[in-house]
This record gives C-alpha cells, structure tokens and sequence, in this order.
C-alpha cells in the first residue's frame, strides 16, 4: 500500500521527532526541480470527509514553503483555498512559486496537485524577524480565564513508534454563551501535539503543528452553535470510521478514543435538545428537524502573531466563534493561546454547511 500513496517508499519512524513531525515529513522531487516536494508517508482520510484531513495540506504546503525563505524569516499570514477533494490513496506533488524576495518580506505560493490538478492552493507571507524598529505599536487579545486540562493518564504522550496514536491530542473546554444566539456563541478547547517536537525541527516545526492542527473541529463549529450533531446518530459516526480509507494516523485506541468523545458529545446535546422540547413536543412541525447533509472547508487563513512564542507541544487554548452563517455556506473565527497566554495566532475559515433537505438535491459542488 505504501508504494501507492506515496512517491517513494516511506523511511522507518524517527523515533527522536515528535509524532506530527513524521507525519508531516516532506521529500524533495528533485526530478521534477528545486522547489518540488511530496508527502512522506500516507495521509490521514477522516471519517465522513469528501477526502484527506485539510490540515495536512495546509501544513505541508507551509512546510514546502518554509524550506525555500531563509531561517531569519518566518510566515505572518497564509490564505488557502481548498480546490478538490485531496485523494488519501495516491501522492500530493507541492510546488512552490517564489513570488518575491524583499529585504523585509518574502512572498510564496504553493500548489498541491494530484493526477497533475490542483487540488489545493495558498499563498504565504514571511516577515523578517526583528524588522518592525525598536518603537512599535502593539496589542493582543487577552486570554480568558481558564485552567488547563489535567495531565492525561501515565504514557498519553509516549512515544509515536510505540503508540502509533494520532499526532496531536485535545480537550473539550466548554461553551460559552450557550442560551444565547448562534453568533454570541464561543466554543472553547485545548490542543497539544503528542510528544517532544524535536530540537532539529526548531520553531518551523512548531508552525507546520499549529498549521496542521487549526484545521481541527473548525468548520463543525458552524454546527455546533446552532446546536446540531455533526452526525446524526452514534451508528452512522461508527460506520464512517469502519470505512476509513487510510487511517494512518489512527490506531484502534484512538478510534475508540474518538468515537467515545464524539458520542458523549452528541448524548449532551440530544439530550439538552430533547429536554427543551419536551413542552412542545406533542406540536412541533416534523419539518423543523435540522441534521447536517453537507460539511466541506472552502477557505482558509492564519495570521501567525508570535511565531517564536510557544510550543505547539505544550498545551495551547483556542476559541472558536461563528459570526455568519447563510446561503448554505459558514464563515468561523478562531483565536489561539500559548499556554502562557500569549496569543500566537488569529484563523478564519469559511465552507459549505447544508442541511438534509426533504426534496432532492438541486446541484452539486
């Protein structure tokens, strides 16, 4: 299988990098030239997604793109379009544009394609670190208020080898604003990447960890405002997970893991929903059942605030809001913490929700 989804058979785990720094690892295609490369190892297919975990290309491309700015810079700002469904059983072949070069700034494009067709798209900044002058004009959004999840079970962060667990891990942190509109909203969790990122992989890797894991529960926060399941019963959850294409990133223990968290997700919210309909029950409009019939991302942005100032390895605190939604498309807001407060990235991303319609389909994406 190995041999069909990447360009080149994959080396053995490094056991010194952390697991995302693996999963993660590019290969250059000198063949086809310079700033060529490709993905080192199988990629991720979540269950009911159109194709791979979006995350991967994001992280990627910017991995692709880092390797061609020299050290001194680092990316402030990457704008992404996803354009197909990425295909987790055959390679993804990055191409990189070196657009610009300035003394302060550097810009960069980079293409993903399969099957020679782009199947994914951004373009990324790069800011030279210390080039803003002594006097500068700064601000932040302060972090709320909130105690970092106790330390998981002896062995949670073992190593990847070992495991073979995903590589990054979250904590639930709450809804705030709960009875309010779906706009007041705010859905909170932790994040970390399993494992030490690895000295070698400096602050890059870092990035490439943030970049890959913002992609994260981001568009279902659409769904979870306005509160609906993002799937429709704990049956159709599990059969989508039988039918992972390429689950690389997840062992059984992990598939478990993640089908208990979904499901006690989804019983809290049919319950709480269930409970505010008792009174009404005996006269709601069978007509007024949402369920969601279509999820996929269509943009995505990161602005990278602090590049040097955190560890995607150590717990990071995001926020997540939807201001719009309409027109069978939502638009998200996320905000990112380091674990000691620092606010190290802004995200908005904007994709296709559409519920289950009772007449059939008009067109299709």
């Amino acid at each position: 299988m190995a041999k069909s989804v990447t360009l080149f058979e994959p080396p053995p785990l490094d056991p010194s990098k952390a697991p995302i720094e693996n999963v993660l690892e590019l290969t250059p295609v000198v063949d086809v030239g310079r700033d060529v490369f490709t993905n080192t190892r199988p990629l991720w297919h979540p269950p009911g997604a159109r194709g791979i975990y979006g995350g991967a290309a994001i992280a990627q491309s910017l991995a692709a793109a880092m390797r061609t700015v020299p050290d001194d810079f680092a990316v402030h700002s990457m704008h992404c379009y996803f354009v197909l469904a990425g295909d987790s059983e055959i390679p993804i072949v990055y191409h990189v544009e070196r657009v610009r070069d300035g003394r302060s700034f550097i810009t960069r494009t980079v293409q993903a394609r399969q099957h020679g067709r782009p199947i994914f798209t951004t373009t990324l900044s790069f800011s030279k670190a210390n080039s803003g002058g002594r006097k500068r004009l700064e601000h932040a959004s302060s972090m709320p208020s909130v105690a970092l999840p106790e330390e998981s079970e002896p062995g949670a962060k073992r190593a990847f080898q070992q495991s073979g667990g995903g590589p990054f891990e979250s904590h639930r942190a709450g809804i705030v604003n709960r009875h309010l509109a779906p706009e007041d909203k705010k859905v909170r969790r932790f994040f970390r990447s399993r494992g030490k990122i690895s000295d070698a992989g400096g602050h890059r890797a870092h990035l490439s960890a943030l970049a890959y894991i913002t992609d994260s529960y981001f568009i279902g926060t659409v769904s979870r405002v306005h509160d609906i399941p993002r799937f429709s019963s704990p049956a159709e959850l599990e059969k989508l997970l039988k039918a992972l294409k390429n689950p690389s990133d997840l062992d059984d223990e992990d598939i478990a893991r993640a089908l208990k968290e979904l499901k006690e997700e989804e019983t809290v919210e049919l319950r709480r929903r269930l409970e505010g309909a008792l009174s009404k029950a005996t006269s709601q409009d069978p007509k007024e059942h949402k369920e969601v019939g279509m999820m996929v991302s269509l943009d995505h942005s990161i602005y990278f605030h602090n590049p040097w100032a955190f560890r995607a390895d150590e717990w990071m605190f995001s926020e997540m809001e939807s201001p719009w939604a309409g027109e069978g498309r939502g638009l998200v807001l996320q905000k990112f913490w380091s674990k000691d407060g620092i606010l190290i990235a802004t995200c908005t991303q904007e994709g296709v929700v559409r519920l289950k319609q009772d007449d059939s389909p008009r067109s299709k994406i």
